[in-house]
């Protein structure tokens, strides 16, 4: 059995990534090293992953266009990406793996395959409500239990076709029972998609063992900057749907009268395919699968279980919740300060001790409203390079914020707060 770390146990880095040894200016004078708690957002590039993207900028070429050798080994790299993300997902022979922009790019793709209307709930990040034609929105209830019973409910009363549901709130962290939902979904007759996004960097996904028919996920979130996403699912909607884009390589045959689209992958993915986007994002996944999410989850739990901890020491700090039943949540932290604007206090925590959070209403407007924070709260979000020594500064720098102790003035200016007067950049710094 694997053993669970408590809060007070000391926790490094669990892979090297891009950006670790940043040094930021403080508005105060000097600099110190980078604390980025915004993966939920971007997370930094995985060393590997660079490490891989550099082996393969000598032989970038083209993809599926070329006999030449860079061609060639470019266009075996890509197919070979499209096996590992598979692999990683662990999709089925009836699934296939289409390379997109993002995960939002996925899920309007999916949007226009849909042969009927979808299920959402009101809880999911704009890019899972948004794109939905017929869709039905269903409020999430004060427990996870009962949120699926509505869910039922919904689903079989009235025909369906698809359930779209996110894996883990943007927001909260907290992990939907993605099993059970594919199986209320399916014996209501309806599909399952899950938006993945904040799911597959902190859990380990499988497709076949949960019985999910879409998923859809960004590189950008994996560790793999490089502006690639995936739609896995079912091939029978997207062949039957019309090509997401119109060009080269969705088809098979063109003449002036009529054209012969090609099948799913390659109906959706026209034009000149992002080489090295789809290798980033499978060198992110052979290298989360060989560090075990087990260990991932280990170690996401010490910082996050310290974090905890270490906030509501701090007066006035009220965390955003879903659900009391919920069993599991990956790595992030929502909270607010009594008496302080979100923004205000992102732009003090930058400012004055270099440590990088989100704070806004996360593309997730009602769920926020719904939560009592219309304005919005600050998100912590911990990944493969955050340690215990993170969590420590932060911590240390609310405390000192709210014992009325920060060194510099803030004002909000065109709806953005700063400090006042901004020192840190020059013209020759953001060059």
């Amino acid at each position: 059995m694997t053993a669970v770390l408590t809060a007070d146990v000391c926790v490094g880095p669990l892979a090297p990534v891009s950006g670790a040894d940043l040094r930021v200016p403080l508005v105060q004078g000097g600099d110190c090293t980078y604390v980025n708690f915004d993966y939920a957002a971007s997370a930094p590039a995985l060393a590997r992953v660079t490490d891989r993207i550099g082996a393969l900028l000598p032989t970038y070429s083209s993809v599926h266009r070329g006999a030449g050798y860079a061609s060639r080994v470019s266009t075996e790299c890509y197919e070979e990406a499209r096996d590992t993300v598979a692999r990683f997902v662990g999709a089925r022979d009836d699934q296939v793996v289409v390379f997109t922009r993002n995960t939002t790019d996925s899920l309007n793709l999916l949007a226009g395959c849909v042969p009927g209307s979808t299920v959402v709930l009101d809880i999911e990040h704009h890019a899972n409500l948004l794109p939905w034609k017929n869709s039905r929105v269903v409020r999430a209830a004060d427990t996870l239990a009962e949120t699926v019973r509505l869910l039922v409910a919904e689903l079989c009363s009235r025909p369906t076709a698809l359930l779209a549901v996110t894996g883990a709130s943007n927001v909260t962290g907290e992990v939907l029972p993605i099993a059970a939902l594919a199986d209320v979904a399916h014996r209501c007759g309806a599909r399952i998609l899950v938006d993945g996004a904040q799911l597959a960097p902190h859990r380990r996904i499988d497709l076949e063992a949960w019985g999910v028919d879409y998923l859809a996920f960004s590189g950008h979130k994996l560790y793999a900057p490089f502006g690639s996403g995936v739609l896995v699912g079912k091939r029978d909607w997207l062949d039957a749907a019309e090509p997401y884009l119109a060009g080269g390589g969705a088809v098979r045959n063109v003449t002036v009268e009529s054209t012969e689209w090609a099948p799913a992958p390659a109906r959706h993915e026209a034009g000149t395919p992002n080489v090295l986007g789809a290798a980033a994002l499978a060198a992110a996944c052979d290298a989360l699968a060989d560090l075990d999410f087990g260990r991932v989850a280990e170690h996401e739990a010490a910082l996050t279980s310290r974090l905890l901890s270490g906030l509501a020491d701090v007066g006035g700090v009220e965390f955003l919740r879903l659900w009391s039943d919920a069993p599991d949540a990956v790595g992030i932290v929502t909270f607010t300060i009594d008496g302080f604007e979100p923004g205000e206090i992102a732009a003090y925590l930058s400012a004055e001790h270099g440590i990088g959070v989100r704070d806004g209403r996360f593309c997730a407007h009602p769920l926020l409203t719904r939560l009592g924070r219309p304005d919005g709260a600050v998100r912590i979000s911990v990944g493969l390079g955050s340690s215990s020594a993170d969590v420590d500064r932060l911590v240390d720098a609310v405390r000192t914020l709210v014992a009325g102790r920060r060194d510099w003035g803030y004002a909000k200016v065109g709806g953005q707060w700063n400090p006042v007067p901004e020192t840190r950049f020059s013209t020759d710094a953001l060059l």
